[in-house]
């Protein structure tokens, strides 16, 4: 298969020792392999079946029909003996029974044929299942930093497209070539049995073919690979624009991405259309050579014929044969020039599954922390890329306690808690992160993010209901169905409470059953902060962390979620990020970060003692509180 290096996906974290293609393969194939032999095995009996009925006819004209002797392959010699079919004199006053041979012949073809394509189909499905699956699990436990540097409709144009191509190569090509291989062997074998001469003349031009097919197929894998990333990069822009509609009504920018949509989409179009051309020059080539072949044949055939080399029936059969014989070399051509395009997808695919995806389990430490404890950053600094971030950033906050956060934009608040959370993870040289005195490190991701909630900036929420994006973090748990439903229920109201949405809830029509569309669209964004902010209460985490999430959110109802939280949240440990000083004054702790530094530390009142930054903050918000 040919190795051309495609354009490796932006940000992917790859290792030195790639997955080799077989190897790649045979993961797909797993649990499909079984019936890929059946099919193949099948392919080859039909193959063989075929190559029959015209011996047959050419047996029943030359030695039937005709005076000459039987001259058949000795396998075939005996299956007619064994049927009764082997003695020309009995079969002369019963032609009827040759008629019937060739039936059967034919059934046998063609119920082999259908073993053929459902067990193809069946083990085609099955791989398509395998790849999807494998492919989607990988890339939900791939780390954020290479989510964030790749473009989602590449990667879905990589899972969906290039998963396509490689089925129909699998299912198609390759169990095509294997057939094909089949063919032309036994067909020259047949051929051969006939007239060897002819059998030259008939494979003179195979080699050619080849030779073009392997030319062209370096030529097509080139071109298959711009057309994939120029498919690729269309796609993310669909994506994106689907994604942002809002922004580009509300701008009034339909007609600008519209032409821009236009530019990139006519230059996929001309790169199909190169691609077009040089498989059609490559098929054009392959129906001359394959006419010429045919003619050769036919010519020396009835040169031989004339001489009185060749039989009418051998002649027959002969025809039939080549027949046979110029479809395979021509499909044999295709095959090599479609793996080409088999090969850039899996390479494709394969940065996707050779990009190093987050541990899923980390040593169990000697201690499991109590959550509830202190959380230490012990001179903690990051960044990303080669821009630094956090600057050597060392607080402890007790457990249980409440901190807030202030900071101006790019400060470093979000990296804080999401390192914290352990979506970006610190080098050794970086500094540490302890809960209860246990380095995050060395805990379990699944473990970590457990007891760890957190509200995002910008709250994601699901297609699908209110209650279903409310309750998404809580365990359905064991027990009667009627029980399960009572608790998961009054967990959700009891949430809904907090984040003061019940009310909200109530004038929607459908209440918790209203739908939510893609990414909340029918929420506004009060709602959806609101709505998110309850996604987390409701599996009563022991840390929770609020990333400036009541910014969408009046001050009155920012006041009464506070309250609240501080009534049924007593003993767990929340980390505050806003802008609002009203939202933050009333912390146990309050940080202020300044270019990644902390540039304050203290309670509200020492804060104001101080008259720094945060007093500075407080004096231009007061006429709002």
């Amino acid at each position: 298969m040919e190795k051309t290096e495609p354009k490796q996906i932006p940000g992917a974290s790859v290792p030195d020792k790639k997955t080799s293609a077989v190897t790649l393969i045979l993961k797909f194939l797993k649990g499909s392999k079984g019936l890929f032999l059946l099919s193949i095995f099948f392919a080859a009996t039909m193959s063989f079946l075929e190559l029959v009925n015209p011996r047959l006819i050419a047996y029943t004209v030359d030695s039937v029909l005709g005076d000459r002797e039987p001259d058949l392959p000795r396998i075939m010699q005996r299956v007619m003996d064994l049927v009764g079919l082997g003695d020309p004199a009995f079969l002369r006053p019963r032609l009827y029974l040759i008629a019937i041979a060739v039936l059967v012949v034919a059934l046998l073809s063609a119920l082999c044929r259908y073993l053929f394509r459902t067990f193809n189909s069946r083990a085609e499905e099955r791989m398509v299942r395998n790849m999807r699956e494998r492919l989607y699990d990988h890339i939900i436990h791939l780390p954020i930093t290479w989510h964030n540097r790749n473009q989602t409709g590449d990667i879905i144009q990589r899972c969906t497209s290039d998963v396509d191509t490689i089925r129909n190569f699998l299912s198609e090509q390759l169990v095509t070539l294997v057939r094909v291989v089949i063919l032309i062997v036994l067909a020259i074998w047949f051929m051969a049995g006939v007239h060897v001469g002819l059998t030259v003349v008939a494979v003179l031009l195979v080699p050619f073919i080849i030779g073009y097919s392997l030319y062209f197929h370096n030529k097509i894998g080139e071109s298959f690979q711009h057309v994939d990333e120029m498919e690729g990069r269309l796609s993310a822009m669909a994506q994106e624009n689907l994604a942002g509609v809002r922004v580009v009504r509300a701008f009034g920018r339909e007609k600008y991405e519209k032409d821009r949509f236009e530019k990139m989409n006519e230059t996929y179009m001309n790169t199909w259309i190169h691609l077009m051309k040089l498989l059609s020059r490559f098929w054009a080539l392959g129906d001359l050579t394959s006419g010429l072949q045919v003619l050769l044949i036919v010519l020396a055939g009835a040169i031989l014929c004339v001489r009185g080399e060749l039989t009418a029936g051998e002649y027959i059969a002969f025809i039939s044969y080549n027949a046979m014989l110029t479809w395979p070399v021509r499909m044999l051509g295709r095959v090599i020039s479609d793996m080409s395009k088999a090969g850039i997808s899996i390479e494709r695919i394969r940065y996707i599954i050779d990009s190093v995806p987050e541990e899923p389990q980390a040593p169990v430490p000697e201690r499991v922390p109590d959550f509830s404890g202190d959380i230490t950053f012990d001179h903690v600094s990051f960044g990303y890329e080669q821009e630094e971030v956090l600057r050597d950033v060392s607080f402890t906050l007790p457990g249980g306690r409440t901190l807030g956060i202030l900071g101006g934009t790019g400060s470093g608040k979000s990296t804080l808690v999401q390192l914290l959370d352990r979506l970006y993870d610190l080098d050794a040289d970086q500094g540490a992160i302890r809960i209860d005195g246990v380095d995050i490190r060395e805990l379990p991701r699944k473990v970590l993010r457990e007891h760890v909630g957190m509200v995002l900036q910008e709250p994601f929420l699901f297609s699908g209901s209110l209650e279903e994006n409310i309750l998404l973090t809580l365990e359905r748990g064991t027990g009667k169905e009627q029980e399960r439903k009572e608790y998961r229920q009054k967990r959700l109201h009891q949430a809904a409470s907090v984040a003061a949405l019940e009310d909200t809830v109530r004038k929607f029509a459908k209440g918790y059953d209203t739908y939510v569309g893609e990414r909340g669209v029918t929420l506004s964004g009060g709602q959806k902060q609101r709505t998110a902010i309850a996604q987390v209460l409701v599996s009563r985490p022991p840390i929770m962390i609020f990333d400036d999430s009541l910014s969408a959110v009046d001050a009155q109802t920012d006041a009464y979620i506070r309250k609240q939280l501080q009534k049924t949240q007593a003993g767990t440990t929340t980390i505050l990020i806003s802008h609002r000083i009203s939202t933050l004054m009333k912390a146990d702790l309050i940080c202020v970060l300044d270019h990644g530094r902390v540039a304050e530390l203290g309670t509200h009142a020492q804060l104001m003692e101080k008259g720094g930054i945060y007093r500075q903050i407080y004096d231009l918000q007061k006429p709002e509180m």
